[in-house]
């Protein structure tokens, strides 16, 4: 398949094993009928509390509610939950974002700790790569969190 990343043997050390196994990044699930199901990328499931939450699962979930254009879900750092999970979500264009609506239907939808707790209604496109894909990346580092309220069935200050 490959030897490894060009010219970043830092990179390639990361990603093969000891015996020689390439490390995709992808998390997955055997069910038990033996059918693989790829349900998150690593880097991106969160660990609110304790609770593993994998953003796939969260944005299918907004992606999914009325007036939702596109959603990225991350983890955003927090002292008291060691991760708390945020959104960032496009409204349909020529809409306005109900904000309130969406997290209604993840209510519905999602356990609560799955549950966005920082929402931000974006007005541009999410960033993406070459190949399509949003850059999480770029969207945990250019937003200051710190000044998203946390959202408990209504916005309010954080603790």
């Amino acid at each position: 398949m490959t030897t490894g990343y060009w010219n970043r043997p830092d990179a390639t050390r990361d990603a093969f094993t000891v015996d020689g196994w390439l490390r995709m990044g992808d998390l997955g699930r055997i069910d038990g009928d033996g059918f693989v199901y790829v349900v998150d990328r690593i880097k991106d499931m969160i660990s609110r509390g304790g609770e593993k939450v994998f953003s796939g699962e969260v944005e299918d979930v907004l992606a999914a509610a009325p007036g939702v254009w596109e959603v990225a879900v991350v983890g955003v750092p927090d002292d008291e939950l060691g991760e708390r999970v945020g959104a960032l979500i496009v409204a349909e264009p020529g809409t306005a974002l109900d904000t309130a609506a969406v997290i209604e239907h993840a209510q519905h939808h999602l356990l609560g700790y799955k549950i966005p707790e920082l929402v931000i209604a974006m007005t541009e496109p999410l960033p993406r790569n070459s190949a399509g894909k949003i850059v999480k990346s770029q969207l945990r580092q250019s937003i200051d969190w710190r000044e998203v309220p946390i959202y408990r069935r209504g916005p309010v200050t954080r603790p």
